[in-house]
């Protein structure tokens, strides 16, 4: 086993350009600093849009309203398909509408501290801030929240809070959202402000002159790789959670967009930074394709339980209330099961470890709804939870109205991303960076129902101010021209990485690398991580990669529609993905958040962060291929200061 200095480099301290400011007024002072460009120049200026989901379809609509030319890229047929689609139960906004004490200081307070004091204080200032405009602003172009009786717009709580803030759309909100913002998007590609290239995926980033300036895309349909040049470029491509294999992600949610770029000098911040989800389905059987997620909402109404003897397998209804144990409520009294969801994912996992897992295959526990359909009745639960509940009994041939839900832990959200400063620029001058891919609001553990608010803000109102202010400078240069040796061979990168895998003549098809990589991860840095396990999944890891480039066999060819070749290329980025997740992992000698290291844990099992060496966000340089620590990632740190929300242990209960 390698040791730490052999894996990687420490770099140096870099600057996130937050204002000198208290972090309340930083955006506003931001805002008000940035450089604008006069309408009547702004159609000279090209801006590439990667991806269509909230972030990307916000930014994209954005800026073609203001009247930039916008291109826009998506490997889905329609941007309506993007996995903004898949969030459930709701979006965050502190508009202390429920006169429950919250405030935009409370959601900053929530924000950091369910984080573990790992995200960027004045982002989440910002996060809250324009969090309060982004309801109406959905309302308006056509997301139906949910109303009271009385017409106010209807909210609810979710874990790490105690205040009700999350406006929602029964648990489609993400779906609503989705469908409004592609509306949006649509009326700009109809008013020749935006051009939409479907089903195309971005496979390089163009960086000439030390700017990005253009990316390299395969049409996915024809096979044809081509580049488009670009006076920035806005990635808005998601999260890496399909890195685990089986997660509640879309097949199709990938990081090849993020890698390539971080391959081409963009900073990835935080890659051990991976939340898992407390109230997904549990496995079925291990053919299983992915894990079904089962929204946080539901802790609302429903109680989480296991068997209090182990090995009990009597049915729920058999067991009385004197032999259950709500281990979230004995715990956790004053949040109960409204825990942050890293804290209810561990508490999950240990209870199905330690033998009182429920379920033919023993590995999940009970979410229990008998209690508030008692209270509120069928008809309250069903219009609250309808879908929710449809889809637990089509796919468990139970009705949770009679039976209690079966829920386990599964990797969902990414937390870690492309490094970006507060203008949400990454180290790479005109790349920006929006929504899940980026990393800036979230610390080490995102809280339910910031997800949706942060593609929101970052696409609404966050990007179309920071974007103008660096175009401003470049009015008269013109688009790098597709003969540039720095398109050229960014292009030949790419057709050359292609030809390799078309070309490698072997055996094992490439979704069976991506399945011994997630079992990999999955043992070693999941829930918990310790430092003999992360060094043998580095090791395993290194030895997959290689394997992968001879013994990977892609069927087909290169010239058509070729799904194998997609996935391939995926997986190979996965691998390097998943080699530096676990080196940032074993780097981070503390716990905080998603990432738990045993060897940092407080005697009851919680995480115990490391103030003095590790409040900061890592963000790792890919490795030099010659010079000194040639092959080795570089660490570089940015240090995070905070102000409004004092370091403190976190505490919840």
């Amino acid at each position: 086993m390698e040791d730490l200095d052999s894996l990687r480099t420490i770099g140096s301290a870099i600057d996130g350009r937050v204002p000198d400011d208290h972090p309340a007024d930083a955006w506003e002072d931001r805002k008000l600093s940035y450089r604008l460009v006069n309408p009547a120049n702004r159609r000279k200026f090209t801006i590439i849009v990667v991806g269509t989901g909230l972030a990307g379809a916000g930014a994209a609509a954005a800026l073609g309203e203001l009247g930039y030319t916008v291109e826009v890229f998506s490997f889905h047929d329609v941007p309506r398909r993007a996995h903004s689609v898949a969030a459930q139960g709701g979006i965050n906004s502190p508009r202390a509408r429920a006169v429950d004490n919250d405030s935009v200081d409370r959601f900053v307070k929530d924000t950091i501290k369910g984080g573990d004091f790992r995200g960027r204080e004045a982002d989440a200032y910002r996060l809250g801030q324009e969090g309060i405009r982004v309801i109406d602003h959905m309302q308006a172009i056509g997301a139906p929240f949910a109303r009271e009786y009385g017409g106010e717009l209807a909210t609810r709580s979710f874990g790490g809070v105690q205040v009700s803030r999350t406006y929602y759309t029964r648990g489609q909100t993400g779906q609503q959202l989705q469908i409004a913002a592609a509306h949006a998007l649509s009326r700009q590609v109809a008013a020749g402000n935006c051009r939409l290239h479907s089903r195309q995926e971005m496979l390089d980033l163009i960086v000439a002159d030390g700017r990005a300036q253009g990316v390299v895309v395969r049409d996915m349909v024809s096979g044809k790789v081509r580049a488009m040049t670009a006076h920035a470029v806005i990635l808005a491509t998601g999260g890496y959670g399909n890195i685990f294999y089986k997660s509640t992600l879309a097949r199709m949610s990938n990081a090849t967009a993020i890698w390539r770029a971080h391959r081409r000098g963009a900073y990835f911040a935080n890659p051990c930074f991976v939340q898992i989800h407390p109230t997904a389905l549990p496995l079925m059987s291990q053919w299983q394709s992915k894990k079904i997620l089962m929204s946080e909402s539901l802790r609302n109404d429903g109680r989480i339980w296991a068997p209090a003897r182990a090995g009990d397998d009597r049915a729920p209804a058999d067991i009385p209330e004197a032999e259950r144990d709500y281990f979230l409520e004995r715990r956790y009294p004053a949040f109960g099961n409204l825990v942050p969801r890293d804290v209810a994912s561990r508490n999950i996992r240990e209870r199905i470890e330690a033998g009182y897992g429920v379920g033919p295959l023993r590995n999940a526990v009970y979410l229990d709804f008998a209690d508030s359909i008692a209270r509120l009745g069928r008809a309250v639960i069903r219009e609250r939870y309808s879908n929710l509940f449809d889809m637990y009994q089509d796919q468990s041939g139970e009705d949770p109205f009679e039976v209690p839900m079966r829920i386990a832990p599964s990797v969902h959200f990414s937390m870690g991303g492309l490094w970006s400063d507060f203008n949400q620029m990454t180290s790479v001058p005109g790349l920006f960076v929006g929504g899940e891919c980026g990393w800036g609001y979230h610390g080490a553990n995102r809280l339910g129902a910031n997800s949706l608010l942060s593609g929101c803000v970052d696409g609404w109102f966050t990007l179309p101010y920071s974007v103008p202010s660096y175009l401003a400078p470049l009015l008269g240069t013109p688009l790098l021209p597709l003969s540039d040796p720095a398109v050229t061979t960014a292009v030949h990168d790419v057709e050359s990485r292609l030809s390799a895998m078309l070309s490698a003549g072997g055996t094992r098809p490439p979704d069976s690398f991506a399945a011994e990589l997630g079992e990999i991860l999955d043992k070693h840095a999941s829930v918990t991580r310790n430092p003999e396990g992360l060094r043998l999944a580095i090791a395993q890891i290194r030895a997959l990669r290689e394997e992968f480039w001879t013994g990977v066999k892609v069927v087909g060819s290169g010239d058509r529609l070729n799904q194998e070749l997609e996935l391939a290329g995926r997986v190979a980025d996965y691998l390097e993905l998943g080699e530096l997740l676990c080196i940032d992992a074993l780097d981070r000698e503390e716990s905080a958040g998603a990432h738990l290291r045993t060897d940092h844990a407080t005697s009851d099992g919680e995480a115990m962060r490391d103030d003095e060496r590790w409040t900061m966000a890592s963000a790792w340089e890919a490795a030099p291929s010659s010079g000194v620590g040639a092959g080795k990632p570089i660490r570089h740190f940015e240090p995070l200061t905070f102000v409004a929300v004092p370091l403190e242990q976190r505490n919840y209960k």
